[in-house]
């Protein structure tokens, strides 16, 4: 092999290494984490998994129970019968039906209706100011055998405020009597139904309430629900006769 041969391959093994360092080199820089870009989003961390809450979910502890509204009153010898109203306030039949009270000296018991109350703001009110009471008649008047136990709940629960519930359509079961126990509430029904919120005449409603009632009862008429016009006819025919057999007509503890 001449020198000239000889210093030429020396050169390119040279030149060979040279690259080959420069390459190891450059895969070495090209390996190296990149930074992470910079951000302003902030990560929040999960929340801790809860139950999902129940809406107008039943106290811990029951309410205090309600005492009976009728048992104070209807003690003694006096001739006591408790008017009651039902599906009001109605903003045309409510006020007559206190007008026929407020002449005779009778007080009563309203049972309302939430929705009434909430599209009739005052009347409530105005049924206290005369001296009645009013009672808890659910919220839509729907019958609290056949819902599901939430809507249940809700109806008593979440209704006019009161001490007393009469069950819509006097439909219970030991489960709304344990609802509305528990709301804080005593169920009332009544003695003596004259069919009034069928509107089968005047004279038929006077004559089933003088039949049918006796000391104690409990009389159940309508101030809603459609037109009342024969129950405060009948009205202002009842009343009278009562008082001259001695009754008197004090409102519910409610």
């Amino acid at each position: 092999m001449s020198r000239k041969f000889a210093a030429f391959v020396a050169t390119g093994v040279a030149l060979a290494v040279v690259a080959g360092s420069l390459l190891v080199l450059a895969l070495g820089h090209e390996r190296q984490p990149r930074p992470a870009a910079a951000t302003t989003q902030t990560t929040t961390p999960s929340p801790t998994p809860t139950e999902t809450p129940t809406l107008n979910a039943p106290p811990s502890t029951p309410r205090k129970p309600a005492p009976n509204p009728t048992a104070a009153l209807a003690s003694g010898n006096k001739k006591v019968l408790f008017l009651s109203f039902d599906d009001g306030p109605d903003p045309y039949w409510t006020p007559k039906v206190l007008q026929v009270l407020k002449k005779y000296g009778a007080h009563a018991t309203f049972f309302e209706l939430g929705s009434m109350q909430t599209a009739h703001p005052g009347l409530r009110e105005q049924v206290l100011a005369a001296g009645h009471t009013i009672g808890s008649h659910s919220i839509t008047h729907p019958q609290l055998t056949a819902i599901s136990p939430a809507k249940r709940h809700h109806e008593i629960f979440d209704g006019p405020d009161s001490t007393c519930f009469r069950p819509p359509y006097g439909a219970s079961n030991p489960k709304v009597r344990a609802d509305i126990k528990a709301a804080g509430m005593v169920q009332v029904l009544w003695d003596v139904d004259p069919r009034d919120w069928a509107r089968p005449g005047t004279n038929a409603i006077v004559h089933n309430v003088l039949t049918h009632a006796h000391n104690h009862n409990i009389i159940l008429m309508h101030d809603g629900g459609g037109n009342r016009a024969q129950t405060v006819a009948a009205l202002d025919k009842i009343l009278p006769l009562l008082k001259a057999q001695g009754y008197t007509f004090p409102a519910m503890n409610c």
